[in-house]
C-alpha cells in the first residue's frame, strides 16, 4: 500500500518548481526584440496582402476546375 506523502497532490518541491518556470519565462520575455508598432502594423498588413492575393488566385483556380468540371460533363451527357 503506498504511503500518505505519495498521496499529497501539490509537493513544496513542486510549487517551487513552477514558481521557477514562472520566472525564468519573465525573464526570457524582458529578452525578447520586440517589433514596433509601425514595423507590426506593416507586416501585419503585408500578411493580409499576401493572403488576400493567394486566396484570390486559388478562387480563380477552383473557379476554373470546375467549369471545366461542368464543360465536360455537359459535353459527355449530350446536353
Amino acid at each position: 500500500m503506498p504511503s500518505s506523502d505519495k498521496l499529497t497532490p501539490a509537493t513544496p518541491k513542486r510549487k517551487n518548481a513552477i514558481a521557477n518556470y514562472i520566472s525564468e519565462t519573465v525573464a526570457e520575455m524582458k529578452k525578447v526584440s520586440w517589433l514596433s508598432r509601425r514595423e507590426l502594423a506593416y507586416l501585419s498588413g503585408l500578411v493580409l496582402l499576401v493572403a488576400i492575393v493567394v486566396a484570390v488566385i486559388l478562387g480563380g483556380i477552383d473557379f476554373g476546375f470546375s467549369e471545366c468540371i461542368k464543360w465536360l460533363i455537359s459535353t459527355a451527357s449530350g446536353a
